[in-house]
C-alpha cells in the first residue's frame, strides 16, 4: 500500500465526522424554531407546493361581569360612645374631677348590666384652654380634661336607659350611636346565594342578546362584605332626657351587602 492510499484512509472518517456533526446542527436548529413558534406550524404539500401553515385554536370567548346581592335584616347590637369632659384652673385639678365623675359613670354603666369587656375607653385627652382678646396675648383659662369612652349594648332594649344612666352619672358629652350585628354569617351567605343568582341571571341575558350559548364559569370571585352601619350623630347630652321617660331610640335595619365578579364561557 502507497503512502497516499493509506493517508486518505486516514483523511476520510473526519470528513464524515463532520458531516454528521453537520445534520446534528441542523436538527436541532429546526427543533429550536418549532419550539419558538407554537402558534404556527409548516407541512409540506405532497405535490412540492408551498407550505401549509396550521395555526393554534384561539381561547374561547368569555362574559366578564359583576354583580351583588343584599338583605335587609335588623340589628341585635347598638355601639354608643360618649365622654365626661372637665375644667378646671390646674391641669391636676382638672384630671381629678374628670376621674371622680367617670367612676361614677362606670359604676352606672355595671348597674344597669354592661359587661367590663363591653367598656372601652376611646380616648383620653388634657388641654389648656385661653381666652383670646383683640390685641392681646392669649390668657391661660386653665385646663380641659375629656375622657371618652364606647359602649357595646347586646340588648336593644336598654340603649335608651342606658344612655339615660350615664348623663344622670355625670357624662355630658354623648358622640353618636350605631347599630350592628353579632354574627353577620347568615345574612352574609344569603346575601352571597342572591348575588350568584343575579351574576347568572345577568350572564344568561347577555349570551340571549349576543346569540350564543351561555357556557360554565371560568372563575368567581368576591369584594365588599357586611360593614356596621356608620354612627349616626347623637343629641347633645343636655337634650338627650326628656320628662317622659327613657331616651326613644329606632334601630331601623341593616343592609348587608356582597359583591361577586365572575367570568363566563360563551360558546359558538
Amino acid at each position: 500500500m502507497s503512502r497516499s492510499k493509506a493517508l486518505a484512509r486516514v483523511a476520510a472518517p473526519p470528513a464524515l465526522s463532520n458531516r454528521l456533526l453537520l445534520m446534528s446542527g441542523a436538527a436541532m436548529a429546526a427543533a429550536a424554531l418549532f419550539a419558538a413558534a407554537p402558534a404556527a406550524r409548516a407541512q409540506s404539500q405532497p405535490d412540492g407546493g408551498a407550505p401549509m401553515v396550521i395555526h393554534a385554536v384561539a381561547d374561547r370567548p368569555a362574559l366578564n361581569l359583576s354583580a351583588y346581592g343584599e338583605v335587609k335584616t335588623a340589628p341585635d347590637m347598638a355601639t354608643i360612645s360618649f365622654g365626661v369632659v372637665t375644667e378646671a384652673t390646674t391641669a391636676a385639678e382638672a384630671m381629678r374631677l374628670n376621674a371622680t365623675r367617670m367612676n361614677e359613670v362606670m359604676a352606672a354603666l355595671r348597674r344597669a348590666g354592661i359587661e367590663a369587656r363591653d367598656v372601652q375607653t376611646s380616648g383620653l385627652n388634657l388641654s389648656a384652654q385661653y381666652d383670646y382678646v383683640q390685641n392681646e396675648p392669649p390668657r391661660l383659662r386653665g385646663y380641659q380634661a375629656s375622657n371618652q369612652v364606647t359602649v357595646v349594648i347586646n340588648d336593644l332594649t336598654k340603649v335608651g336607659t342606658t344612655a339615660d344612666a350615664v348623663v344622670a352619672a355625670g357624662v355630658n358629652q354623648i358622640n353618636g350611636i350605631g347599630f350592628g350585628l353579632k354574627d353577620p354569617t347568615a345574612a352574609e351567605n344569603q346575601a352571597r346565594q342572591i348575588a350568584v343568582r343575579n351574576l347568572r341571571a345577568k350572564a344568561a341575558l347577555y349570551a340571549q342578546a349576543l346569540g350564543v350559548e351561555l357556557g360554565g364559569i371560568r372563575s368567581l370571585s368576591e369584594g365588599g362584605g357586611y360593614a356596621p352601619r356608620p354612627q349616626l350623630q347623637y343629641a347633645r347630652a343636655e337634650m338627650a332626657m326628656d320628662s317622659g321617660g327613657s331616651t326613644p331610640v329606632a334601630a331601623g335595619e341593616l343592609t348587608v351587602r356582597i359583591d361577586i365578579t365572575g367570568v363566563y364561557d360563551l360558546n359558538r
